[in-house]
């Protein structure tokens, strides 16, 4: 089984290509970001005031993860929150969610659990995936791209009446809580490969992800699924 962790900041487009070089390669997809908005959202819903307790509140099938890249599927207590999730009221909320070391440790089991499902590959990313979720994965890339890139990207994705500047401020601040929270940090390690995407479009990213898996002989087949 082959395990592609794509790490980044938001809106450096890891879900757009992740999605992508899944399909590509009939693998699956893991977005490690929609579970952690999941609980983000289950908290707002539930009024919980101190993130630490949300595991202890969530049975062991309260969240679901169906991770076909083509139509993946986040399940919240039994039902679909695909949508919900992508709110400006989870949006707000998630990064602080997201640096409680309760909610990381069980948000770390379930990622883990996910991935070894898996049968034959998947394409997982998030911020702290091959540092921390899954660090023998068979290739470490680090997505990134500057914050004007990023902020119009974002932008185009949420199609918001918020400005430009507005988006770009708002990814400043999530990068500072990501990069500086205590566990599991947003960082770059020595064994990530950086893709700059600044000025890539969509598709020159998937293409170079896929040269680098072809080229290391990940996949049996990838070149003759064109």
């Amino acid at each position: 089984m082959v395990v592609i962790a794509i790490d980044g900041p938001s809106g450096s487009g890891k879900s757009s290509a992740s999605r992508a070089v899944a399909a590509f390669f009939h693998w699956e997809y893991l977005d490690t970001g929609a579970l952690y908005r999941a609980l983000t959202l289950f908290a707002i819903e539930r009024d919980v005031q101190d993130f630490s307790l949300i595991p202890e509140l969530l049975t062991s099938d309260s969240i679901m993860w169906k991770g076909s890249p083509e139509e993946p599927q986040l399940l919240l207590e039994g039902r679909e929150v695909n949508s919900e999730i992508r709110s400006e009221r989870v949006t707000k909320r998630v990064s602080e969610v997201a640096a409680d070391p309760n909610v990381r440790k069980f948000l770390l089991t379930l990622q883990r659990a996910i991935i070894n499902q898996a049968r034959f590959g998947i394409v997982v990313e998030g911020r702290d995936i091959g540092t921390t979720v899954w660090p023998d994965a068979e290739l470490k890339i680090f997505l990134t791209a500057d914050l004007i890139a990023r902020a119009e990207r974002r932008n185009a994705e949420l199609s918001s009446h918020f400005t430009n500047k507005e988006i770009q401020d708002a990814l400043a601040a999530r990068d500072v809580v990501d990069s500086n929270r205590s566990t599991s940090p947003l960082r770059q390690i020595d064994e990530q490969i950086i893709i700059d995407a600044t000025h890539f479009s969509l598709e020159e990213v998937v293409s170079e992800i896929k040269r680098l898996v072809i080229e290391l002989e990940l996949s049996d087949d990838g070149e003759s699924r064109e």
